[in-house]
């Protein structure tokens, strides 16, 4: 399937704002059977007590049906939403069917203050798209293997992410890592400029599971990484070199 990541310059605290842009994004982007967008792609990464958040999920999600169906494409991004005394940092991802499946992310991103105003998720999200299946990730959570360990369960981890420029090198090498070690498609779609505390150069790829670029956007750039999951090749990987046969079984922690 054709996946198409886009490397997105927030507008701060905006919701209505960023949709009404990426509505022009939407209308000229070229053909896939996936749109991405990257966390809190509606109001940049809203962790302090005066940011904008989302009081519900409506409106994001009919936006997101609406062009899913527009496009005949699954359409994925991440949203901070009020859930209660407490928020949510929800991955949506929607498809021209009306479905809609939904990952509160696990890992709260404490240094930044996150969990203070954050619960966390407590389920392991698998979503499934032309053909493929996807295991639904938000930025901190691609520092945790144990979480992300593909059990045979999916094919390709969907990560979103507000990652700032000062750990790119981490970025970049826990990327490339999770897609080898998983022998998996990692489509690693991270945003550009700037929040009132942090820069954001982008780094926004789709990564083959050895470890390779498949498509990329260069720093610093709004873009889109457009690139195929091929599901012949994934299963030729797997069968020629059957490295997860071996691993290590984990018990998940709740």
């Amino acid at each position: 399937m054709k996946a198409a990541l886009f490397q997105q310059d927030i507008i701060w605290g905006s919701p209505e704002s960023n949709r009404r842009r990426l509505d022009g994004v939407l209308e000229l982007a070229q053909e896939a059977e996936l749109y991405v967008f990257p966390e809190m792609f509606t109001t940049g990464f809203a962790t302090e007590e005066d940011a904008v958040v989302e009081e519900s999920d409506a409106d994001a999600v009919e936006w997101m049906l609406s062009w899913s169906r527009r496009k005949n494409a699954a359409i994925a991004g991440s949203v901070a939403l009020r859930n209660g005394k407490k928020c949510v940092n929800r991955l949506l991802f929607v498809t021209p069917d009306g479905k809609v499946v939904s990952y509160d992310k696990r890992h709260l991103f404490s240094y930044g203050g996150e969990d203070r105003r954050f619960c966390a998720g407590r389920e392991r999200v698998i979503a499934e798209a032309g053909g493929c299946r996807f295991l639904l990730a938000v930025c901190y959570d691609l520092r945790f293997p144990v979480w992300l360990r593909n059990r045979g369960d999916y094919d390709a981890i969907l990560l979103v992410a507000n990652w700032p420029d000062v750990r790119m090198p981490a970025w970049d090498t826990l990327s490339r890592a999770r897609a080898i070690e998983n022998q998996c498609y990692v489509l690693a779609c991270n945003r550009v400029g700037k929040d009132p505390a942090c820069n954001y150069s982008g780094g926004t790829k789709i990564i083959n599971p050895y470890g390779e670029t498949v498509s990329e956007v260069p720093d610093a750039t709004e873009g889109w990484a457009c690139g195929n999951i091929d599901m012949d090749f994934l299963c030729a990987c797997a069968k020629k070199f059957p490295v997860l046969e071996s691993a290590d079984s984990f018990e998940m922690l709740v």
